[in-house]
């Protein structure tokens, strides 16, 4: 997962340092200082040089979005230290990168081209390869309420590059490669980094629901509410998570209640929740996540957002729904249950919500397309 406080923060060029206080012995300053693309890149530490095999025609990756349940610690990340573990579960809603490889020359067609740019450039200098691509890029549409676009489209980018060039990369290095790697885009075309938990491209890579442990580890993944639906409500909000004022309060009020909840929340994780999954227990799953929405950072993201967006989620709990939980920094709602869609919009029209997005759980993760397997002569 892209942590996505600084999808809002990084147009805030004005506001280059940012103070987290954790505890009476504990402040952290950051300097969120733009770069261009290209720029303070994290390669990986191969052991041998990687051999490439550009092949002709287009090769196309599809990606999952993603819902964020929790990042287990927030004082083990930072916008310099991808981390802090987690758990999430991939979406039936897509983003999608095609890429054809070129002599030279790199083009991008996308609205956020840098972001694009500076992890093509990670990519290129990581393997060694100093011809160009062509990409198209076409993400979910729903950018900035915690489903995951921006950390969707660049996973789609690196699988998609990877098997252009012959794959030199395994899907693991290349979330590694994303993950300490991951930024975004301010509104002068340059880039800062953002706050990465590995939720996101772990869950989208592989499908199902995926437990995260630090430094981008996984911990355990399995398949998560097949034949169920997924009801996504976003409600409205006031509130964002961008400047120096909400930034500070969410983040320094999220680390300090991990630090008097992570034991338990891990607690939740290993001990609860792995057993639920492996039983496919949809309301046991779903009692852990309400548990965890009062807990550590998740209470002070929900907060974040204000007293009714905790009395919508316990009425939706309350009607019978098994599984309640907020994406990310949210606002978006995330309702997983064997009801239909008529019975959910009866439950939330009371309550001035909509079904913004009605989709299945992915239990398979990304896919890719080549048009063409010939090598490149």
């Amino acid at each position: 997962m892209a942590f996505g406080l600084v999808n809002h923060f990084a147009g805030d060029v004005d506001v280059a340092k940012m103070k987290i206080r954790g505890g009476d012995l504990d402040l952290v300053e950051y300097e969120f200082q733009p770069f261009l693309p290209g720029e303070c890149i994290q390669p990986l530490r191969l052991e041998k040089k990687c051999s490439l095999s550009p092949i002709s025609g287009t090769v196309k990756a599809v990606a999952p979005g993603r819902i964020h349940l929790t990042v287990l610690d927030m004082n083990r990340f930072a916008p310099d230290r991808a981390g802090g573990g987690g758990a999430g579960f991939a979406l039936q809603i897509y983003c999608s990168a095609e890429v054809e490889c070129t002599a030279k020359e790199i083009t991008i067609e996308y609205s956020r081209e840098p972001i694009i740019r500076h992890f093509v450039i990670v990519f290129c200098k990581s393997v060694g390869y100093r011809g160009g691509f062509k990409i198209k890029i076409q993400d979910h549409e729903k950018k900035h309420v915690g489903l995951g676009s921006t950390g969707s489209v660049l996973l789609a980018l690196g699988h998609a590059m990877n098997t252009a060039l012959g794959g030199p990369l395994t899907s693991d290095q290349i979330r590694l490669l994303l993950g300490n790697n991951y930024v975004e885009e301010t509104e002068d075309g340059r880039v800062t980094r953002g706050f990465e938990t590995g939720v996101g491209p772990a869950a989208a890579t592989l499908g199902g629901m995926v437990i995260m442990g630090d430094e981008l580890a996984l911990a355990f993944r399995h398949r998560f509410a097949e034949g169920k639906n997924v009801f996504i409500v976003i409600p409205p909000t006031v509130v964002s998570s961008a400047g120096r004022s909400e930034f500070d309060l969410l983040m320094n009020r999220a680390r300090n209640l991990d630090y008097q909840d992570r034991e338990l929340k891990a607690y939740f994780l290993l001990m609860d929740l792995i057993p639920a999954l492996v039983r496919d227990d949809l309301k046991k799953i779903g009692d852990i996540i309400w548990e965890i929405e009062f807990r550590g950072s998740k209470r002070a993201e929900v907060e974040h957002h204000g007293f009714e967006i905790y009395r919508n989620m316990s009425l939706l709990r309350e009607s019978g729904l098994e599984f309640v939980g907020m994406s990310s920094v949210g606002p978006s709602i995330a309702i997983v249950t064997k009801r239909g869609r008529e019975e959910i919009e009866r439950i939330i029209e009371p309550l001035g919500l909509k079904v913004a997005i009605e989709t299945k759980v992915d239990n398979d993760g990304l896919k890719i397309e080549t048009s063409k397997t010939d090598c490149i002569k």
